[in-house]
């Protein structure tokens, strides 16, 4: 592990009293402006306490029963929010162009707005900042569904605003799942298998609901309307998020008084320091814009085959694969440090994404998928670790919204890229997008791993 996650580990330490595991944690005081933590943060040396439900049952203990549904439910409107722009857009327009830029300025205004709720929650704390975004978006939802069904003209709806509101969308989603490995790297107190068990199911998580989120977005659209998916997205921002927002493990997150942000703010950022920040966040740019490549090429895939309707159902399987890697990290050996896992994970995606160039019928596509899908949960866990262990503690929601942002920003980038590429090479071109990013993560990763074999 690199000196800067050692002196990270340290200061928290420092700062934070041993304490038990409880078996959930328990309402109390707020964080004091003195910034001591609460309990819930537990000291970084403490034995793991067995438990007889197995790695993930610990989960439970550590955050309660209530908190892994809720937590699961309330990132739903993230994942429904692009396909249902890109879904309400073009019935109201009747353009697949102006539902594209609406889905893109949703993406966008995920990728602006998300860092921007994590500094917030880094500076005042998570539960103003979750409730507050949880109002905005229910407005800002509001605001589209005007705006696509109340016209102002003969030529209605006017595609600025309408651009302009998905933007808006995008930009006021409350960011659960960054925010909730926000919380696990309190919850778990520095215990490494703990942590990555719980980055495991994380990553599981943000799969499945990026599997489930469009096919709810599909489901309610054809049988209800196109502004349907919006409304469920509304009420569960107002329900379940604020349910996250106000949850008692929002204490587990280590409270940074305005004292020690003054220090931070004046004591210099080294440029090496910067680099190890930006490069988690390029590893999920170019995930990301696999991810969009993927996507635009199994369009093309479908088109060429008669089946684009089912390219939404041949990319769940992607998801499928990847999620149930995921959860495999919580056995990895921990002597596999994250930065060789993020590095070998990376180059099975660079080799088996060339598997993508192969299929000449959907059963072999199938089957490349599931194992296409394998690396990428892994990828994406050492990535959200080694993005937590070196962001400074009172930069953490920060650092952790970024990496989201990179995931989003990156998929509207592969996307278009994979896009342009198909149309002059069909779906091999698409997916040539999706090896040059892997080849792109490979390189990322390298960078980081000799980085950190330095300090060794």
């Amino acid at each position: 592990m690199n000196s800067l996650t050692t002196s990270s580990t340290a200061d928290r330490a420092a700062r934070t009293p041993a304490a038990p595991v409880p078996a959930a944690p328990l309402p109390g005081a707020e964080h004091s402006a003195t910034g001591q933590q609460d309990t819930a943060h537990h000291d970084a040396g403490r034995r793991p306490i067995p438990s007889a439900g197995g790695r993930y049952a610990r989960l439970v203990q550590l955050a309660g029963r209530d908190f892994l549904p809720i937590a699961f439910v309330a990132r739903l409107p993230l994942a429904m929010i692009i396909v249902g722009a890109l879904t309400l857009a073009t019935a109201v327009s009747g353009s697949y162009v102006v539902g594209g830029l609406a889905a893109g300025a949703v993406g966008v205004g995920s990728a602006l707005g998300g860092p921007l709720m994590g500094h917030l929650a880094d500076r005042v704390g998570q539960r103003a900042v979750l409730l507050v975004s949880a109002l905005a978006h229910t407005v800002a939802i509001g605001l589209l569904l005007a705006t696509a069904y109340v016209p102002a003209g003969p030529d209605a709806p006017p595609v600025p605003l309408l651009v302009g509101a998905s933007l808006l969308v995008g930009a006021t989603c409350p960011q659960v799942g960054s925010l909730a490995r926000v919380r696990w790297r309190g919850l778990t107190g520095g215990n490494r298998r703990e942590l990555d068990t719980a980055l495991s199911y994380e990553s599981t998580a943000d799969e499945l609901t990026f599997v489930l989120g469009p096919a709810l977005v599909g489901l309610l659209a054809s049988l209800v309307a196109p502004w349907s998916p919006f409304v469920l997205a509304a009420v569960l921002t107002l329900t379940m998020v604020a349910s996250f927002a106000v949850h008692p493990t929002r204490l587990a997150v280590p409270a940074v008084s305005a004292a020690e942000r003054r220090r931070a703010a004046a004591r210099p950022v080294p440029g090496r320091e910067r680099l190890l920040v930006l490069l988690p966040v390029l590893g999920m740019l170019a995930m990301g814009t696999f991810f969009g490549a993927v996507q635009n090429g199994l369009n093309a895939f479908g088109g060429e085959f008669g089946v684009q309707r089912a390219a939404g159902l041949l990319y769940a399987v992607l998801g499928i694969s990847s999620a149930a890697a995921a959860l495999s990290v919580a056995w990895w050996p921990q002597r596999f440090r994250p930065a060789s896992r993020w590095l070998a994970s990376a180059g099975a995606m660079a080799v088996l994404s060339l598997l993508f160039l192969l299929p000449e019928g959907i059963g072999p596509m199938l089957v490349v998928l599931l194992v296409v899908g394998l690396p990428l949960g892994p990828t994406m866990v050492s990535i959200y670790t080694i993005g937590g262990d070196v962001a400074r503690p009172e930069r953490l929601g920060t650092v952790m919204t970024m990496l989201a942002s990179g995931v989003v920003l990156g998929s509207a980038v592969g996307a278009a890229l994979a896009g342009l590429l198909a149309e002059a090479a069909g779906h091999r071109g698409a997916f040539a997008v999706a090896v040059g990013a892997s080849v792109a993560m490979v390189l990322v990763s390298g960078v980081l791993a000799l980085l950190q074999r330095r300090d060794r």
